[in-house]
């Protein structure tokens, strides 16, 4: 048996005021999912004005990037190579979704949806940031 870290209900919180403040930082209107190692719901934020998808798609950003331990640029340029991939159950090969890592240990995913890839990654990055 090991014992490895866990993501708390305060750990989740934490990204998520982090998350919301860099996306309050460039007055991005996005929804921000935060998932456990399991890919299982933790904390879901949908700002006024978010798209209706968004939250969704943030959600599944965050849960794939959790379950696979990659981030979901990563899948979303290997899915042209073998777009069996997109047969996965709620599995999205968006950019925007990123796993947290906590002492070389997979806790938990991120992920943003509402502005370009990139800046959903960017805002993903420090709710990560904020659990080191």
């Amino acid at each position: 048996m090991r014992n490895r870290p866990t993501l708390t209900s305060s750990d989740a919180q934490k990204m998520m005021a982090a998350c919301k403040a860099e996306a309050a930082k460039h007055n991005f209107i996005v929804s921000i999912a935060i998932v456990d190692d399991g890919g299982y719901l933790m904390q879901l934020d949908r700002a006024d004005g978010a798209h209706l998808e968004s939250p969704e798609i943030a959600a599944r950003k965050a849960r794939t990037a959790a379950v696979t331990r990659q981030s979901t640029q990563y899948w979303e340029k290997r899915v042209e190579e073998r777009k069996g991939f997109l047969a996965l159950s709620g599995f999205i090969p968006l950019q925007g979704g990123i796993p947290v890592f906590y002492q070389g240990e997979c806790v938990g995913g991120i992920g943003v949806s509402g502005v370009t890839s990139p800046q959903c990654e960017e805002i993903a990055r420090a709710g990560a940031a904020a659990l080191a």
